[in-house]
């Protein structure tokens, strides 16, 4: 499936939460969308969780006083 197609589905799915439950649902589907999102990267190792908290210019082996 292609990143094109899971976009569309997803865009559907926050689009019947938004028509049908009002704004609350679509704003309920959204951010569990985003939580499914990270825990789906970080089950194929492609997240690592330091990364959320880290700043942008910052690496693992650099630490600012």
């Amino acid at each position: 499936m292609s990143r094109a197609s899971i976009g569309l589905l997803a865009g559907m799915a926050l689009g019947f939460a938004a028509y049908f439950g009002g704004f609350g649902a679509f704003l309920l589907v959204a951010a569990l969308g985003a939580l499914g999102f990270l825990v789906g990267r970080y089950a194929d190792g492609e997240l690592d969780v330091g990364d959320l908290f880290r700043g942008r210019g910052e690496s693992r082996g650099d630490r600012r006083r």
